[in-house]
């Protein structure tokens, strides 16, 4: 008889039951991303579908993942409900998004409201600022948030991809197709290896090292710290050509490379440019630069911003690349970081009743703050739009 039920489908199926506290729940806003070349979004279905089965509601503008080929379907099927309008999206308690928001986006939000999103420093105004304090937005910068052991995940996450990616543009623009020097990415039997040169020992040169490393290349990495320089060997694993910066080897290096690959971090403020115009001119033509740094000012000085629709200009016989964003070249890859970096910490807010109990729990996620309930608590903002502020923890003092 039971054997007969099971084959009618008599007896109910077991299903997963959804974990919810309402006491607890979050309304998130994830809105479309209307900047130019941002293809990223930083909630996946699955993280949508993991935060609504712990009680929360997510809020998904229509074709918000489209760029990262999510669809409005996979969104809704995992429990979000789609909005067709800007200003739903930002009607929520959490706005979480790649790129800042624009002043119009800001004037949707709810007066109050948490906004996790880039800051992007170089793009900003006082305008800015005073948009989300007019609001009492509390907004965290994700750069600067920092993880339980003083990283900053999601610029590690961000520069794990940039490097991995650089070695794949350079072997793109050095084909004979693109006009480039006509040469493989590594080399053959028989042929010299090709020759990178690596100006920066951080996460980003650490994975253009292992690409060019597994694709074939010769690497040579330059950085003023020798502690970053140390460790870098250490983490390839082999013993590769490491160097300080001075012109005279650094010089010589670039004059024999197929590849230069601007990846030094900017140390308070813009960057220092280390590579100069005469030693881009001395390199052979087709040899190609992609300089990660660009978004910072550049270290390489002959580089100039370019996009993602026309990536690439030629200067004494080099090919240039210098996108800012070369993270959202690859755009499912990056998206699904980023949903596994903020997915855990919206849980935590949730369970914690909301971002400013997160603020006030954890001194990492503190570090993202810039502006609390209408004040600027960010000293080098500050400084930077002469404008005054407030310290945090004076603020969070004067909470009990």
């Amino acid at each position: 008889m039971v054997e007969i039920g099971e084959k009618v489908g008599l007896f109910p199926k077991e299903k997963v039951a959804k974990v919810k506290n309402s006491q607890n729940s979050l309304l998130i806003g994830l809105p479309v991303e209307t900047a130019a070349q941002e293809k990223r979004v930083v909630l996946t279905p699955d993280a949508v579908a993991l935060l609504v089965n712990n009680g929360q509601q997510v809020l998904v503008e229509t074709n918000a993942g489209k760029e990262s080929k999510f669809s409005d379907k996979e969104y809704s099927d995992a429990g979000a409900k789609v909005v067709y309008s800007a200003k739903e999206a930002f009607d929520a308690e959490v706005i979480i998004k790649v790129e800042p928001p624009t002043e119009e986006e800001i004037n949707y939000m709810r007066s109050g409201s948490c906004l996790i999103s880039a800051l992007q420093l170089g793009k900003q105004s006082a305008d800015y600022i005073h948009a989300l304090n007019k609001k009492r937005i509390t907004a965290v910068s994700y750069e600067n948030l920092e993880d339980k052991v003083g990283g900053m995940p999601v610029v590690r996450a961000m520069s794990e991809i940039a490097g991995s990616t650089v070695m794949l543009i350079a072997a793109e623009y050095l084909s004979s197709v693109n006009n480039g020097k006509g040469l493989i990415m590594g080399g053959v039997t028989g042929v010299p290896p090709t020759q990178v040169v690596i100006v920066g020992a951080g996460t980003v040169a650490e994975y253009a090292a292992r690409t060019a490393l597994g694709l074939g290349a010769s690497i040579k990495v330059f950085d003023n710290h020798i502690y970053k320089l140390r460790r870098i060997k250490h983490l390839l694993g082999q013993q590769v050509f490491t160097s300080t910066i001075d012109n005279y080897t650094l010089g010589n290096a670039i004059k024999e490379a197929d590849v230069v690959i601007g990846a030094l971090r900017a140390e308070k403020g813009k960057n220092k440019v280390v590579v100069s115009e005469e030693m881009v001119a001395a390199m052979m033509e087709g040899s190609v630069i992609i300089d990660v740094s660009i978004d910072q000012g550049g270290c390489i000085e002959t580089s100039e911003m370019t996009s993602h629709d026309t990536p690439t200009f030629v200067k004494h016989g080099v090919i240039h690349y210098c996108v800012p964003n070369i993270a959202s070249r690859v755009s499912r890859t990056a998206s699904c970081a980023l949903s596994n970096i903020f997915t855990p910490i919206l849980l935590h807010m949730a369970d914690l009743g909301g971002a400013e109990e997160m603020i006030f729990n954890y001194k990492w996620f503190m570090k993202g703050v810039y502006t609390y309930r209408g004040s600027l608590t960010n000293a080098y903002l500050a400084r930077k739009f002469s404008m005054t502020h407030k310290e945090l923890l004076l603020l969070l003092a004067a909470r009990y």
